[in-house]
């Protein structure tokens, strides 16, 4: 059963990187419509992992509350999809709210469960790196729960640093998680 299910797995991820590179993935900005996908997205990710450290899940409205903060500050948040179903997003938004760091962004990417490891937190990245405002920011940061080495991979795929690890600063599941910080410094980034 073990090499069934094995051999199911590699089939479906073969389809799934086939299907992202023949279709293509439409990248678009967000919208209030995409409130209930993203929040059904992102709480898988409260529910089942300590990625993120939110332990409630997130309503819709709650959601199309944060997609118009974003929005509201002028910074990007996009969708990705793929045949008309948003399979992922990412956003930016501000680091801190003291004026010196003004230029220090925080990036967030969540990619539907179904979707990932098939290339397409790279496109999303790809996408937002392409699109980033270099007159206003300087410098990216990801934060990054501690193990989780497919988000490592992604981060530094895309030339960003780990600057930072603090320990046991959260904890969820009844555990004490780490949390590292990688940086990305545009002005070190080809255009």
């Amino acid at each position: 059963m073990l090499v069934s299910l094995t051999y199911l797995y590699f089939c479906s991820t073969i389809c799934i990187n086939a299907e992202l590179k023949r279709k293509g993935v439409k990248i678009r900005e967000v919208t209030s419509e995409d409130a209930k996908v993203l929040s059904e997205i992102y709480n898988h990710y409260i529910e089942h992992t300590a990625i993120t450290f939110e332990t409630s899940p997130v309503s819709v409205q709650e959601m199309q509350q944060r997609i118009n903060d974003v929005q509201e500050s002028g910074l990007p948040y996009y969708v990705g999809e793929l045949d008309g179903k948003v399979v992922g997003y990412y956003y930016m938004h501000k680091w801190n709210n003291r004026c010196a760091y003004s230029s220090t962004k925080e990036v967030t990417v969540y990619l539907d469960k179904d979707y990932t490891g098939k290339g397409l937190g790279s496109t999303l990245y790809k996408h937002l790196l392409e699109h980033v405002n270099r007159e206003n920011t300087h410098v990216l940061l990801a934060g990054i729960c501690i193990p989780n080495e497919s988000s490592v991979h992604l981060h530094e795929k895309f030339g960003f640093v780990q600057s930072s690890h603090m320990k046991e600063v959260g904890r969820k599941f009844g555990e004490w998680r780490d949390v590292g910080h990688w940086i990305l410094n545009l002005e070190n980034q080809p255009k």
